[in-house]
């Protein structure tokens, strides 16, 4: 009789167990899904954050992206960097253009020509080309991408050159002369610019010593 006790009291138990188990398990699935017996739960890789750049709405008004009056002769589409303005014109066609506020070479790395737009990137990877690591020997040899990346969200390759229009990890740098060639704009303007233009975009870069007149679209 007292084993009979113990049996029932231990089945009892396990009964119990079972039964709290599976209030567990239904409370787990309302706040997640369950991995496959035998698997470990899978935990997404968290992606790099977009949101707005926080130091971009610190900049002059007129570095902000907006579009303007533009009356010149380039297609839509085409892309127009005003470096001795720090702007970047990409024509939209009807007498408008959107302006965003860029930063440009720094003195004796300004550059100009045409241009297209032959690779686009996401989060991209930056790797030094050799040149620049022979003046900056203290640069990393890789980064990868991510928020912390020199190049931003977003960049946009210019044909076999070493440059590129891309975003930055230091929003204030918008409106100077700070780079190596390569034309930067905020992570917001340039994955804006990203969405905009394809592969093949004409992209015309204009000499320190000329700039863009947004109001008539002459080059002076």
């Amino acid at each position: 009789m007292l084993l009979d006790t113990i049996r029932i009291r231990t089945f009892a138990a396990v009964i119990g167990a079972l039964t709290a188990g599976f209030v567990l398990s239904t409370t787990s699935v309302a706040a997640g899904p369950i991995a496959p017996f035998g698997l470990a739960p899978q935990v997404a890789t968290p992606m790099p954050t977009e949101e707005p750049d926080t130091d971009a709405a610190e900049l002059p008004a007129r570095f902000k992206r907006q579009v303007v009056a533009y009356n010149g002769g380039e297609a839509a589409g085409t892309i127009i960097i005003d470096t001795p303005n720090t702007y970047l014109y990409l024509v939209l066609g009807g007498g408008r253009a959107m302006r965003y506020g860029i930063g440009v070479g720094r003195e004796g790395f300004t550059w100009s020509g045409v241009q297209q737009i032959t690779k686009k990137a996401e989060w991209p990877d930056w790797t030094p080309p050799p040149e620049m690591i022979q003046r900056q020997p203290y640069l990393p040899r890789f980064v990868a991408g991510g928020p912390g990346n020199p190049l931003g969200a977003r960049a946009m390759y210019l044909g076999g050159t070493v440059y590129r229009i891309h975003g930055t990890n230091n929003p204030m740098s918008i409106g100077t002369r700070v780079s190596s060639g390569c034309i930067r704009l905020t992570n917001d303007d340039v994955s804006d610019l990203y969405s905009r233009v394809g592969l093949g975009t004409k992209v015309i870069v204009l000499p320190m010593e000329h700039r863009a007149d947004a109001t008539s679209g002459r080059r002076s």
